[in-house]
């Protein structure tokens, strides 16, 4: 039996779709241009920032310390989540390329899902670190060593990509026989899912179980980490002591409130917010994709002495 192009057929209905259609963002199509513009520099500025940021702190031995190798796997992180979103976008609002393979689009999802779960996981990972730096400065670089920190570090990673995994699966084992026209910029789990003609239940169930048992929790351990650092803080005899502590808190907390807010917003709207047009959820979504990997370098570097004052020193000598 002969079947149409982008089309399978299967045993469960009479085709499956393997070719799907992005829209970008729907109803705002003549504006796909203008659009397209604070993508476009939100990217460059996320692939310059984190890169320079990774370059300095790789190449400035004073910078191999667990709070900059932590900051150098968020960079990381970034760049892989804004690599998987952004560049895709720019396809649609640029060159109209909206067709996209089953394999292509589970490819994305996984990598955007995998790579959120481990930028948790990191943020994580630096709220432990500064829980050690302020409650136990004395055994802080004994405790956080190198080979520690990489450990832990393989362990997020690996956390984040087998937990996304059996989603590869779930989805694969869909038949994708409803509409195969998905009105967003990217790929996510659900979204895809819901144009299935099979019951999803294991899939939502799956997804809500992954983002409880990773996310959630880490958002919990977050808060109960800086509790213990605040309880520690408000013990210091010293006022200036006490300032110079939560200082260098301060720019953890920033991207931790940049990195979970606007999906909490995000998740808020989409709840409750049932008469705000589509294209802001997409617009809304697309900021939890396009703003952490864009401040984050940003962040660290005004408030960070030592990475403010490396950047000045490569600057200084390229003008040299």
């Amino acid at each position: 039996m002969s079947s149409a192009p982008g089309v399978t057929v299967s045993n469960h209905s009479s085709v499956s779709h393997t070719v799907f259609h992005l829209l970008g963002i729907p109803g705002l199509e003549d504006q796909h241009v203008w659009i397209s513009i604070p993508f476009f520099m939100s990217y460059v500025i996320a692939l310059l920032g984190n890169s320079l940021l990774i370059f300095i702190i790789f190449m400035e031995r004073s910078l191999h310390e667990p709070m900059y190798l932590f900051l150098c796997m968020l960079a990381g992180a970034d760049l892989v989540l804004s690599t998987c979103t952004v560049p895709q976008a720019l396809a649609i609002f640029w060159f109209n390329v909206r067709e996209i393979s089953l394999d292509r689009c589970i490819t994305q999802l996984f990598f955007i899902h995998s790579t959120f779960i481990a930028e948790s996981g990191i943020l994580l990972l630096m709220a432990f670190d500064r829980y050690i730096a302020i409650c136990y400065p004395l055994r802080y670089t004994s405790i956080l060593t190198h080979t520690l920190i990489g450990k832990i570090g393989v362990i997020a990673f690996l956390r984040s990509y087998c937990s996304i995994l059996p989603i590869i699966f779930l989805l694969k084992r869909l038949t994708f026989c409803q509409n195969n026209v998905i009105p967003h910029t990217y790929y996510e789990h659900i979204g895809l899912a819901k144009h299935a003609c099979n019951d999803i239940r294991v899939n939502i169930w799956y997804g809500f179980a992954i983002l409880m048992l990773t996310v959630v929790l880490d958002v919990l351990l977050i808060f109960v980490s800086y509790i213990l650092i605040l309880h520690a803080v408000f013990h210091i005899p010293s006022q200036d002591a006490r300032h110079k502590a939560l200082n260098t808190c301060g720019s953890h907390v920033c991207v931790i409130i940049l990195f979970y807010g606007p999906g909490i917003f995000t998740i808020l709207t989409q709840r409750f917010g049932r008469h705000i047009p589509p294209h802001i959820h997409i617009l809304l979504a697309n900021v939890c994709m396009l703003a952490p990997p864009m401040l984050n370098p940003i962040i660290y570097g005004i408030k960070t002495k030592q990475i403010w004052e490396q950047v000045a020193h490569v600057l200084l000598i390229k003008q040299k």
